[in-house]
Parts: C-alpha cells; structure tokens; sequence
C-alpha cells in the first residue's frame, strides 16, 4: 500500500503552495488515475513521490517504508517514467535494459528482456543505438526499463503520448496484467477517455489540492469522466 498523508510543497520565492494537504491511498492491483490541467499540482505530486522534490509536510510511505526516512529502500521498490524520458541514447536498447536492472542489483536474464521487449514489438531493436529510435520507440524502451525489475509501484506520467494505438493497447494489457498480480500503478493523463476506462480509481487536482478522489465510478457519478471533470472545474 501507497500512502500520501498531507503531502504540501511550496517553491522557493512563491507566493503560496505548490500542492497542499494531498492525501491518496493506493492499494495493491490498483491502477489510479491523476488528472488535472497544467498547473494544477500533477508533475510536483509526482516528483515528491519518487524522490525528486523535497517536501515541507506529511508524509510518503510505501509499504512502512518512508521516502524521507529510508530514500534507497523506497525507491527500489518503485519506478518513474516521465512524459519525455531522457535515455543513454549511445547505449543500445539491450545495454540500457542491463543498465537499469544492474542499477536495482536485480539480476535480469536475456530471455526476460527479450520476453518483455516482444509485447512491445521492440525485440528486433535491441542491438540498436537509442539515438535511432523513433519518439514511440524510446517511450517504449523506457517502460521496458521500468518495468524489467518488477517494481511494486509504477509511476507514470502520460504514459500514452508517442505511442501508436497497437503500443498502447499492449501497454494497457501489460499493466493489467502486473495489476492483476498486485503491482499499483499511478499516473498522470489528460486523456480523460482512457483515465475513465482504464482506472478503478482516480483522484483529481485544481490548484494544488485535491478536490475530488476515489473509486472511477463515485468520481464521475451518473455522468461521464469528462462532464464530471469540467463541474468540478466551473465551480468557484
């Protein structure tokens, strides 16, 4: 279990909070859903959440384990892909898959990798330099590289941008599939479309705190994600 208790955050030389008072749980096998507009919190709940912002209150505590008070251990447990992943781009895809799992002392096999990089179609790929890939294929070397040590916890930020539909369907079957075995997953989108049916659970963001959160179906009510949204939205 995932556990963000009044999480704030407030930049040097601001005015107010960045994010305040941000409280989610995330259960095992949950895929949860973070949406909100540019500005509203998404990015700086994400980087506190992986170890990349430090942060003025509350706490972050994956299984027991604290990211304040145990940074190494947490982060082994987790990964992150940002919306644009910057990648060893001299490396080959083959070398940064060995790279990444030697970074977590994980001792990944050949076949695990190639195994993996099949459900992206990426497998004739590996012996080739990063920086002769397409944008689609270094998000999905990316994924393959968060995926390959079988974190308890992945964090993604629109995983979907760069992706052809056939990519993003396979991402979505794979992400079932690990959640199925009790991965969490958590990421950020503003394709309302696929948050709506693809998360058990969502939480949205409006300047910095959390105004509605919980299972997909309480969130939107009788109406769709993106008519929920825009209500939240309107009011003052």
């Amino acid at each position: 279990m995932l556990e963000i208790k009044g999480l704030t955050k407030k930049y040097k030389n601001a005015d107010k909070n960045a994010i305040e008072d941000i409280n989610l749980t995330i259960e095992n096998g949950d895929i949860y859903g973070f949406i909100g507009p540019n500005g509203a919190g998404k990015s700086t709940t994400i980087k506190c959440l992986v170890g990349i912002h430090s942060f003025e209150k509350g706490s972050i505590m994956l299984d027991g384990l604290s990211i304040k008070d145990n940074p190494i251990e947490f982060k082994h447990q987790i990964s992150y892909v940002p919306d644009n992943p910057d990648l060893y781009e001299f490396l080959t895809g083959m070398e940064y898959i060995n790279f990444v799992s030697n970074v977590y002392d994980e001792d990944v096999s050949k076949e695990d990798i190639i195994n993996l990089a099949k459900k992206f179609n990426l497998e004739n790929n590996l012996l080739e330099p990063i920086r002769t890939y397409s944008h689609g294929m270094k998000q999905k070397i990316a994924l393959i590289g968060a995926l390959i040590h079988k974190p308890e916890l992945i964090v993604l930020d629109e995983p979907f941008v760069g992706l052809d539909p056939k990519a993003a369907f396979d991402l979505k079957e794979i992400i079932k599939e690990l959640c199925q075995n009790g991965m969490m997953v958590f990421f950020s989108s503003h394709v309302l479309e696929v948050v709506e049916k693809f998360c058990n659970k969502i939480a949205i963001i409006k300047n910095g705190q959390i105004v509605s959160s919980g299972l997909t179906d309480d969130v939107k009510g009788d109406s769709s994600l993106e008519e929920a949204f825009l209500e939240l939205y309107d009011k003052e």
